[in-house]
Parts: structure tokens; sequence; C-alpha cells
């Protein structure tokens, strides 16, 4: 007995478009393209330290601006401050005053790391 042959359905891209569709809209807002960076944070010292040769720079930081001894200074500009001609081994005091977000405590923590010359420390609230 001969078979006859059935003819086959087309198939229904629809599902398999939907399906793509949502594989590409979870990939694009589950993925992040922003670089982050590591900034190192060192614990504080005991207080049994040498007394340091110069006079500490008070560095206080705002969501707007940023003050080195009150004097205000650009975010960028560090390289160009008081603060880029420091003997080794200077404290610069970081206040944090207002709202600072965490992105811009980054900022100005990534551009002071650039001094060598300097030791940071964050005064708390």
């Amino acid at each position: 007995m001969l078979r006859v042959p059935r003819a086959r359905r087309r198939l229904s891209m629809t599902s398999l478009i939907d399906v793509i569709f949502l594989l590409l809209l979870f990939f694009m807002l589950s993925s992040t393209f922003s670089r982050y960076a590591e900034v190192e944070i060192a614990a504080a010292q005991s207080a049994g330290r040498a007394p340091q040769p110069a006079s500490p720079f008070f560095l206080q930081l705002s969501a707007d601006r940023m003050t080195v001894n009150g004097t205000p200074q650009a975010l960028d500009a560090l390289q160009d401050s008081p603060l880029a001609d420091v003997p080794s081994g200077t404290v610069v005091l970081l206040s944090l005053r207002g709202a600072v977000d965490a992105q811009r405590l980054t900022d100005a923590l990534v551009a002071l790391r650039r001094l060598p010359d300097i030791t940071l420390t964050v005064l708390g609230r």
C-alpha cells in the first residue's frame, strides 16, 4: 500500500522572533558598558607616629565644588594646585560637605591618587 505524502505545514516564525527579541532585551538591560575603577583605601594608622614635617592640607569636597585650604580648586586641575609641590608624606585631610555622592568621591580619590607625595585621610561625618 502506497502512502500519500503529507504536505508539510509552514513553520511560524513569530514565536522564534519573540524569543530572540526577549533574549536581546535581557542582555541589553543586564549588561553594563561603564568601566569600573579600583580605588585603594588604606586603614588609618595608630596615633603614635612621629610628627609630620609640613602642615597638613585641608581639602573640602561638596557636590558642586572643591576647596584646597579654602581656595576653590577644580577637580581636573589638581596637578597645578599647591598639592602638586608638597614634600613627601604631607597629610591631606579630605572632608565631605553636604550631599556628596559616591561617584564624586571616587573621582576625587582617583585625582588625588595621581599625586604621589601625599598621605590622604578621609574624615568621617
